[in-house]
């Protein structure tokens, strides 16, 4: 443990020596430290709200943060072409995943680009126009794979689970927005669509805005408090200040464990029961 004594430049500076430490102890250490410079006035929230995510997309992985593939907008090869570019338009994706058959057997990426460019040419078949598709395990870690997307230049990964199914896809603004937070575009419409997604392992992924009144629906809870309107509100009326990423809050039976927050605001946290938690 480095001596609160010592100046914030001799404490950032123990952080990266070679000295034996535990990677939790040394990480959590550093940033308490670069909050204390945030609250020095040395950096401002944004970055470190940035900083705290770049750690953050070091301990999550792909199961994490996939689209789960129940919200996936599929496009079926064999669909005739006017039905595949209604989709398309519909939808305002970039990138689809295709199928033949089941959603299992993804085929290929088809980018919306290349539909509406040469939909028109003659003996046009959307099979010529495919991508490759890049299949990556749900534990794949969020740092490599951010890492994988910046090298192949590639921008969807396919998730598949342990007996080869599609669990989901994942994109780079995906796990970009770990880091910058959400990064709105003119085709998010529906804003409630990923408020809540529930995870294999009984979790609850929730974002931070997301109202008590949707959150109450889909558990079953009945917090309700004056003033209130979201979950990141709840947990911070109760707690009297924002918390820090990683800590646990009980309210009334839920455990909520805040996945990312800044000084300012709580992102996303994962809820759960307590009564269905597992030893």
């Amino acid at each position: 443990m480095p001596d609160p004594n010592k100046s914030l430049l001799d404490r950032l500076a123990h952080f990266l020596s070679p000295e034996p430490a535990e990677p939790s102890e040394r990480r959590q250490e550093l940033i308490e430290t670069l909050r204390e410079a945030q609250s020095e006035g040395l950096i401002d929230a944004d970055a470190l709200s940035m900083i705290e995510g770049v750690f953050q997309v070091g301990q999550l992985c792909a199961r994490d943060i996939l689209v789960p593939r129940a919200q996936i907008d599929w496009i079926d090869i064999n669909q005739a072409l006017p039905e595949i570019i209604k989709s398309v338009i519909e939808a305002a994706h970039s990138r689809f995943p295709v199928f033949e058959g089941s959603r299992d057997n993804v085929i290929g990426i088809l980018l919306a680009k290349d539909l509406l460019r040469h939909a028109t040419e003659k003996d046009f078949q959307v099979r010529d126009w495919l991508r490759p598709a890049v299949f990556i395990p749900e534990s794949k870690r969020l740092s490599v794979l951010l890492r994988d997307f910046k090298d192949n230049r590639n921008h969807l990964a396919v998730v598949v689970d342990e007996y080869s199914g599609v669990a989901g896809i994942i994109t780079i603004e995906d796990v970009l927005e770990q880091i910058v937070g959400d990064i709105e575009d003119e085709h998010d419409v529906d804003e409630e669509a990923d408020n809540l997604i529930a995870l294999d392992n009984g979790d609850i992924r929730v974002k931070g805005i997301t109202e008590l009144e949707q959150f109450n629906e889909m558990l079953g809870t009945h917090f309700e408090v004056e003033d209130i309107e979201t979950v990141a509100g709840l947990v911070i009326q109760h707690l009297g200040r924002v918390p820090k990423m990683g800590e646990l809050i009980e309210i009334d039976g839920i455990e909520f464990e805040v996945q990312r927050a800044d000084p300012r605001q709580i992102h996303i946290l994962l809820a759960r029961q307590i009564n269905k938690k597992s030893d």
